[in-house]
């Protein structure tokens, strides 16, 4: 399967790997095509792999009391998956659904453990992406316990301005953890 440049890239980009190791890499991944609103994970489904975004975008919520929480949003280019439920093969409280039509590139956990235990190359690949995954996630509840709504709008406005208009508001509001007023007021603070 041949795969385009952005993926490639995105795998030198988390960790150098030798042209032997990518294609390795490159083996045992392949490619799911959803529609906008699809679940590339569903609830309480187990996590199999760590999904990169080649084209579209994804939402990463759970439910909290019974209302959708938006933790986070995977943009193009970016990989995410359900740090619980990869590591414990166990059902995901997470759920990762499609905002728009999506092309998923999956690296699936049993083809890339297999390889991790044979290469030292992947291992360290392996170890990066979710080295990266664990510093997102703490800067996530870092922002959650000390900023305020505003702040958190402007950070996700400053690192993601061109694709910002692509996510409904009230995704954008769950995420901040705001009612639709007061994301409208922030808002216009911001704009």
């Amino acid at each position: 399967m041949t795969f385009r440049m952005p993926f490639r890239t995105a795998l030198q980009e988390i960790a150098p790997l030798s042209e032997r190791s990518l294609n390795d890499i490159l083996d045992i991944c392949y490619i799911k095509v959803y529609k906008r609103n699809e679940f590339v994970l569903p609830y309480q489904a187990v996590c199999e792999g760590f999904y990169f975004v080649s084209r579209g975008l994804l939402r990463i919520y759970y439910y909290k009391q019974e209302k959708e929480i938006s933790e986070w949003f995977a943009f193009e280019h970016t990989f995410c998956f359900s740090i619980i439920s990869y590591f414990h093969q166990s059902p995901s409280s997470l759920i990762i659904q499609c905002i728009e039509d999506c092309e998923i590139i999956v690296l699936p956990k049993d083809g890339l453990d297999r390889l991790r235990n044979a290469n030292f190359e992947i291992a360290n690949f392996a170890y990066h992406i979710i080295a990266a995954s664990l510093v997102i996630s703490q800067h996530r509840v870092a922002s959650l316990q000390f900023e305020t709504a505003l702040q958190r709008y402007e950070s996700l406005f400053r690192d993601h301005k061109n694709m910002i208009q692509r996510i409904p508001l009230q995704y954008i509001a769950s995420y901040l953890g705001v009612s639709a007023e007061t994301l409208s007021r922030i808002r216009a603070q911001v704009h």
